[in-house]
């Protein structure tokens, strides 16, 4: 018998809708802007310009031009991914990674995954806070690995990193691209109050690991209804039982050079302020090392990128698509309509009531702006004054800011990083969708009790 089963559309179809909804919405919303001026090197909104303009309304032609405009926006982290993808295509022709966690295992022992699935979404949610995203897009396949050699699934694997890393870099204490942005326009020690914000990162990372361990139960007792039955699999999988892996003096210079990389990125994103690009080379040099250590021929080394890339490039289409909807908006003029009513709309509220409403605004102009620097650059300098005007600490409005712009970002179809992110998972938007839901729900509520005990202490400074 047929049933007749809702399901979302196709992401790439789900992100369409969007842009074409963007592009109805440049007729219905007036366009508008604020002044800006230059500040520390970087763009930020003059408090208090907003003026409306002549609206143009997107025309058929300009609307298909954000698709290419988008992909131009965001070719560093397309290039991220294939350059992630190319790496792992060589660690992978190698067998190094699989031995690696095959070891791992068979040291720790599978009476102890449960545990493993618990400190593998905080040691995934540490890198979120003190690496960033998009940084983090080459360690994804290690959780795919590791997950299916305990016995989960590729949902399991993303809940592990994916989840873990947008949670972590959601509410990092120490995150450079909200906090720190936030707090420069704020004009507030840089990272001050951290102490209250890592005790609720460490919170959502607690909910994340919950989640990601009664996900892991349910699937160990029925594998057939898990959330990841039918997806492919290939390459992930450990090939043979686990004592039968023996690395071998390859596998050991491949995981060595593995392991200097991620060193070298950790000090070149600390201390040189290395960021995507400069990543994408370190991830381009490492694969290439790989194959001279493989010993690999010309027509190897070719085909081996070839393969790693067509792995990877749906993922990297819906990162360039993803940044369209943007475009459109930016070219119609109207982010910074949506802002200005967003904070008139506050202007009304009480005080408990305007500060989570905040939040709930950033969180709807996430989807607008997903960039979390250019949101705060785009909105702070105008939810600032509104939120003093409302008796709001400065600490306040930015840890409203911080919540609304990053933990939507488990759900967000326009951020290019999570859609990356999930395709090096092979994870169907609809199907994250279902297996984050709870958990997104649970940090949400959590981060905006975070929101309201703030203003009950007047987290501070003023």
């Amino acid at each position: 018998m047929k049933t007749n089963t809702w399901r979302l559309p196709h992401p790439l179809v789900l992100l369409f809708f969007m842009l074409c909804l963007a592009g109805l919405a440049s007729y219905v919303i007036p366009a508008g802007q604020f002044a800006r001026t230059m500040m520390d090197g970087r763009e930020r909104v003059v408090e208090g310009s907003f003026q409306f303009v002549a609206s143009d309304p997107l025309n058929l032609m300009e609307l298909l031009m954000a698709i290419p405009l988008g992909f131009k926006s965001a070719v560093d982290i397309i290039f991220i991914v294939l350059a992630s993808g190319i790496m792992f295509g060589f660690m992978h022709r190698s067998g190094a990674l699989e031995h690696s966690v095959a070891g791992m295992i068979r040291r720790i022992g599978l009476e102890r995954r449960t545990m493993l699935v618990v400190l593998l979404t905080f040691v995934f949610g540490m890198f979120g806070v003190f690496i960033g995203y998009e940084n983090n897009i080459a360690l994804i396949p290690i959780a795919a690995l590791i997950s299916l050699a305990i016995g989960g699934d590729l949902l399991l694997a993303a809940g592990i990193s994916v989840g873990a890393i947008t949670v972590g870099f959601a509410l990092s204490p120490v995150n450079p691209y909200t906090v720190g942005t936030g707090h420069r326009l704020a004009e507030l020690p840089l990272f001050s109050g951290a102490e209250f914000r890592a005790l609720w990162c460490l919170i959502g990372l607690g909910i994340m690991a919950y989640f990601n361990v009664r996900y892991f139960n349910a699937v160990l007792r029925n594998p057939e209804k898990s959330l990841g039955f039918g997806l492919s699999t290939e390459g992930f999988q450990l090939s043979k039982p686990l004592q039968e892996y023996k690395s071998t003096l390859t596998h050991r210079w491949v995981m060595g050079s593995f392991v200097l990389g991620i060193v070298l990125l950790l000090y070149g994103v600390f201390v040189w302020n290395w960021y995507i690009n400069q990543l994408s080379a370190l991830f381009c040099g490492l694969a290439i090392l790989m194959g001279l250590i493989q010993r690999l021929s010309m027509q190897e080394f070719g085909e081996v990128a070839l393969r790693s890339v067509a792995e990877v490039a749906p993922g990297a289409f819906m990162v360039g698509f993803a940044a369209s909807i943007r475009i459109a908006l930016e070219t119609a003029q109207l982010s910074d309509t949506i802002a200005f009513y967003l904070s008139e709309s506050l202007k009304s509220l009480p005080l408990y009531a305007s500060a989570v409403a905040m939040t709930f605004g950033q969180s709807l102009m996430n989807f607008v702006i997903p960039s979390g620097s250019g949101q705060a650059l785009a909105t702070l300098p105008v939810m600032i004054p509104v939120g003093e005007l409302l008796g709001l600490t400065r600490q306040t409005t930015v840890l409203a800011f911080q919540i609304g712009d990053g933990v939507t970002n488990l759900i967000n179809p326009a951020l290019g990083g999570l859609v990356a992110m999930l395709s090096l998972c092979r994870v169907p938007f609809d199907r994250w969708l279902k297996f984050i839901f709870w958990p997104f729900l649970w940090v949400y509520l959590m981060s905006l009790m975070a929101v309201v005990i703030s203003v009950a202490i007047g987290y501070g400074p003023f």
